[in-house]
């Protein structure tokens, strides 16, 4: 911090510098800070001259950010969003209330959590739940949140994850779609309902079952899993199910198995959190519940259908 101050003329620099490369405009900056146009001009003016290169391009229609003012100003956003959200913690934390911040699949999301919203709001009355979502495959850096689902090979380093479970999926669909099969499609081709970035070769594993030699497979191919699995409770074809999304609908008997030969990998899902930031005692409240209840639906499927063998399967 003491070199920052050294390489700025004010720290309201940075706040002027922000509404005017925000508003494209040192007329509309100044009207934000309650200031007048010259004033803006002026103390932009210092700062270009304090650090030697031009941020602005002055215009008749407004100010255009040059390179260094775009870099710059990247940095600033993300630093004043960074002190914004702090505050608003500061704030919550203050009226009784806490904020954590979930890194997961829109699937996981959609077909594992929200059908225990309400029961996860109940057991954490005072926290703000966030997301952070993605649609595809769960990759990418933990950043900027408290937990985060990701997968990882058992034989790379260790990770600051908390174990959810092993990779563990099975050929899933509708009753409907299941019965329909075995009564009026003999003969007839399957249809596959995959996720666009999954390998394919666990079609291969299942002859019979997703394929005949007299007719191949048909696909249906989506970006996003969570697609992918409401079209498989819609009857649409045959999933390759992943346990920790489909397990609350594998109970509740909306979807079921297809085969009872599990497909397993060399991954391992975890609850993992940034390693730049220490993980607060309420996250880890959150993390614990979301792994036990996610062992209790694996011991509750494997009632339901114990020639799975899924409880040795994913521990």
């Amino acid at each position: 911090m003491p070199e920052l101050r050294r390489m700025l003329p004010s720290s309201n620099a940075l706040f002027v510098f922000d509404a005017a490369a925000r508003n494209g405009s040192f007329t509309a900056a100044a009207a934000e800070l309650n200031v007048t146009q010259p004033a803006v001009s002026r103390m932009l003016g210092r700062f270009e001259d304090y650090l030697g290169v031009r941020l602005f391009d002055r215009t008749a229609g407004g100010a255009i950010l040059t390179e260094e003012g775009e870099l710059l100003y990247r940095r600033v956003l993300d630093g004043f969003r960074s002190i914004e959200s702090g505050l608003i913690e500061i704030e919550r934390r203050r009226r009784g209330t806490e904020t954590v911040t979930l890194s997961l699949s829109s699937a996981f999301t959609t077909h594992w959590l929200m059908p225990r919203m309400d029961k996860l709001q109940r057991s954490f009355p005072n926290v703000d739940l966030r997301f952070q979502l993605i649609s595809g495959s769960l990759r990418g850096p933990v950043e900027n949140v408290d937990l985060g689902m990701r997968f990882r090979d058992q034989d790379d380093p260790h990770s600051n994850g908390a174990l959810v479970m092993k990779e563990v999926m099975l050929p899933i669909c509708s009753p409907a779609y299941r019965d329909a099969d075995a009564v009026t499609k003999a003969g007839e081709e399957s249809t596959i309902i995959k996720l666009a970035d999954t390998p394919e070769d666990w079609v291969a594993q299942y002859p019979g079952v997703l394929t005949s030699p007299s007719a191949p497979a048909k696909a249906l191919s989506f970006s996003d899993y969570a697609v992918v699995v409401q079209a498989a409770l819609l009857g649409q074809g045959i999933t390759l199910g992943w346990l920790t999304v489909v397990s609350h609908w594998l109970l509740t008997g909306t979807l079921v198995p297809a085969s009872e030969q599990l497909v397993r990998t060399r991954r391992i899902c975890e609850l993992v959190h940034p390693r730049s930031r220490p993980l607060r005692p309420v996250a880890i409240e959150i993390r614990d519940w979301i792994i036990e209840q996610m062992r209790n639906d694996v011991f509750a499927i494997d009632r339901l259908y114990p020639r799975l063998g899924l409880t040795s399967a994913c521990y």
